[in-house]
C-alpha cells in the first residue's frame, strides 16, 4: 500500500483518478467486479430469453397445467421474479464483502492524493 500511496503523492502523470486507475490495486477490485457481474448478467438474460422463446415458440408446454389454474409458463414466470431477488441478494452480499472495502481504500488514495 505504501508504494501505492508513494506513487500516488508524488504527484505522477495525469490526474489523480488517473493514477489510481493505473494502480494494481484499482485493476484487481475492476477484476474482482467484472467475475461477479458479467457471468451473472449472462445467466439472467439467458435465463429470461429462454422463457420468452418458450412463451413464443413453445405455447404448448408453457400451457402444462400443474395444479388447477397454474401452469408451467406461470411457475416460470413467478421463477423470472423470484431470480431476480436471488440475484440481488447474492450482489449484495458481494459488494458488502469484496467491493465496497476495496472502493473504501480507491476513495481514501484518491483523498488522500488530492489534497
Amino acid at each position: 500500500m505504501n508504494s501505492v500511496m508513494s506513487s500516488v503523492d508524488q504527484g505522477g502523470t495525469g490526474t489523480i483518478y488517473q493514477q489510481v486507475q493505473a494502480t494494481p490495486e484499482f485493476r484487481a477490485f475492476r477484476g474482482r467486479l467484472r467475475r461477479f457481474v458479467f457471468p451473472m448478467t449472462a445467466v439472467f438474460l439467458v435465463w429470461y430469453f429462454a422463457y420468452v422463446a418458450l412463451a413464443s415458440y413453445a405455447p404448448g408446454f408453457m400451457a402444462i397445467r400443474v395444479v388447477g389454474n397454474i401452469n408451467i409458463g406461470l411457475l416460470i414466470g413467478l421463477a423470472q421474479f423470484v431470480s431476480t431477488f436471488v440475484i440481488t441478494q447474492l450482489y449484495v452480499r458481494f459488494a458488502d464483502r469484496e467491493i465496497d472495502p476495496a472502493a473504501a481504500h480507491l476513495r481514501g488514495l484518491v483523498e488522500q492524493g488530492s489534497r
